[in-house]
């Protein structure tokens, strides 16, 4: 078969590269763009979020109001920019305090075996009893209504799937040939475990973590949606979708936070993608 046969079917290296990463750089853009917006929403937001305008309520998506007004006459595009900063604060908070928690305690048990290991899984198998959201919706309407509240009750439930992976991973790790000849050298636990096997085993940490924190959002915007999360009338996704789902005429009242929703949760599940391929060496190769 000639060259100029073969040359057409052999993909340029820009065209495999937007194969393997493309979806990642699409959400990595999505992502940037809602930081960017919600870190500059006292400039881009337009008007006060929470300021009411009751002659201007329920307008449709205009020059003035670009994606419309709610029934107080405040401006859309406004508390979605606005409750971007919430979600975006509250699913990064939880999830990096959760996963730090969770990644220590699980590797620490992994590595120290015995009774502390076993009473980490029991605890892990305790929480993983319930679902998620119905332990977090528990916890949070026995704390009362408010945000530092509701991610309290997310940090309950949000570590224990880190404790699991980490210990996993110190497991695998642990019985290499690196960790006995660190030992043989006369390094301590503490230094093999943080120096030696944790930077060998968090590729799969920094992979769950960066799909978690749209999993975080959608779950804080489910607890604000069923009344459990902001304190109204702060701006946050869920609680707009909530006002506007009896708006159906409305449409733009509940459309425009639940893409907001939707944009953000794929965002970070494209970076999340993209990163398990780029961390792993098997999927560089092909």
């Amino acid at each position: 078969m000639s060259a100029a046969v073969l040359l057409p079917r052999m993909a340029s290296p820009a065209r495999r590269w937007w194969r393997r990463y493309g979806l990642a750089a699409a959400g990595s853009a999505i992502i940037v763009l809602w930081v960017l917006l919600a870190g500059l929403a006292p400039w881009t937001g337009r008007y006060d979020p929470n300021l009411v305008d009751v002659l201007d309520r329920l307008r449709p998506p205009s020059a003035a109001h670009w994606l419309g007004t709610d029934a107080l006459g405040r401006d859309v595009y406004a508390r979605v920019i606005w409750g971007g900063r919430v979600s975006l604060l509250v699913g990064f908070t939880v999830v990096l305090i959760g996963a730090a928690f969770g990644t220590l305690l699980g590797a620490v048990a992994a590595y120290v075996r015995g009774w502390s290991e076993e009473a980490l899984m029991r605890l892990t198998d305790l929480v993983f009893c319930f679902p998620p959201i119905i332990l977090a919706m528990a916890i949070a309407a026995a704390l009362g209504i408010g945000t530092l509240n509701t991610m309290i009750a997310m940090l309950v439930v949000w570590w224990p799937k880190f404790a699991r992976l980490a210990r996993s991973l110190v497991i695998g790790q642990r019985a290499l040939e690196y960790v006995e000849a660190a030992q043989t050298v006369g390094f301590g636990p503490v230094h093999i475990l943080f120096r030696q096997i944790m930077p060998n085993a968090v590729g799969p940490l920094i992979v769950l973590v960066t799909l978690d924190l749209g999993n975080a959002i959608l779950v804080f915007a489910g607890l604000s949606f069923l009344g459990l999360g902001v304190t109204p009338p702060a701006p946050e996704w869920g609680a707009m979708v909530a006002e506007g789902r009896e708006l159906v005429q409305q449409w733009w009242v509940a459309t425009f936070p639940g893409l907001a929703i939707l944009t953000v949760v794929m965002g970070f599940n494209f970076m999340g993608d993209g990163l398990r391929d780029w961390l792993d060496p098997h999927a560089r190769t092909r």
